[in-house]
């Protein structure tokens, strides 16, 4: 099975990701550190979430229909 990961550094305030935990904003977008625009759904970010928000670098990992497989803090 051919697999794909992209890495993305995320600053995301408390503030900002309320706006996604409420349910009116439902995809991150960003520029990975490969160059490609990447969006996925917020809700995979949800073990990563602190007081202060979602801060640090993560690979995101795509199977080979570029569906989201698994996320990790590096």
């Amino acid at each position: 099975m051919n697999s794909s990961s992209l890495t993305v550094d995320l600053n995301i305030s408390a503030e900002e990701y309320l706006q996604h935990y409420q349910g009116s904003v439902h995809t991150v977008s960003c520029v990975s550190r490969e160059g490609k625009r990447v969006q996925f759904p917020t809700r995979i970010l949800q073990p990563f979430v602190s007081l202060a928000g979602i801060q640090g670098s993560f690979i995101i990992h795509f199977d080979r229909y570029h569906k989201f497989e698994r996320i990790e803090r590096l």
